[in-house]
């Protein structure tokens, strides 16, 4: 299982790239789940170009996940043995997020925590577009914040 974490240079003091690792791995651990994933912490503007593109939002937003075996994924892709699934990759707006953990009063490292785990959960095939798909998912993500010694998130 590898875990990539790539932070745009403007931001790499301010994201430690180890506890947000840990995070994934943890949320995998949790979910019984195996794979690789790729999670980029960028700018508003990378992720509002693929906010747009992809799901039809104007604007940023904090985090969006692209599962490898979503629409976009190609079908009929086989593994060699042995190889480890891709899961797909997550991107993070790091500006987006500090105005988001200085709104809510969360230190960034937390929000960051908690963005990580809500975007591997959706890489999973977790979603929140019903009322119950939102329950489940808040419940997983709450579930795994509490072992992370973290408050959960208000559903």
């Amino acid at each position: 299982m590898t875990i990539e974490i790539d932070v745009l240079e403007p931001y790499q003091e301010l994201v430690d790239a180890a506890r947000l690792e840990e995070v994934a791995r943890r949320t995998l651990e949790a979910e019984r789940a195996q794979g690789d994933i790729t999670i980029l912490i960028t700018d508003d503007e990378t992720v509002a170009e693929l906010n747009q593109r992809y799901l039809g939002k104007e604007g940023p937003t904090d985090v969006l996940s692209f599962p490898a075996n979503g629409p976009n994924a190609s079908d009929g892709f086989v593994l060699p043995p042995g190889e480890a699934a891709y899961l797909g990759d997550i991107l993070i707006a790091l500006p987006y997020t500090q105005r988001q953990a200085e709104r809510l009063g969360r230190p960034l490292a937390d929000e960051l925590a908690l963005l990580v785990v809500h975007g591997v959960l959706h890489l999973l095939g977790y979603d929140h577009a019903t009322p119950e798909e939102k329950a489940a998912m808040w419940a997983r993500q709450n579930a795994i914040l509490a072992a992370l010694g973290m408050p959960p998130l208000e559903a």
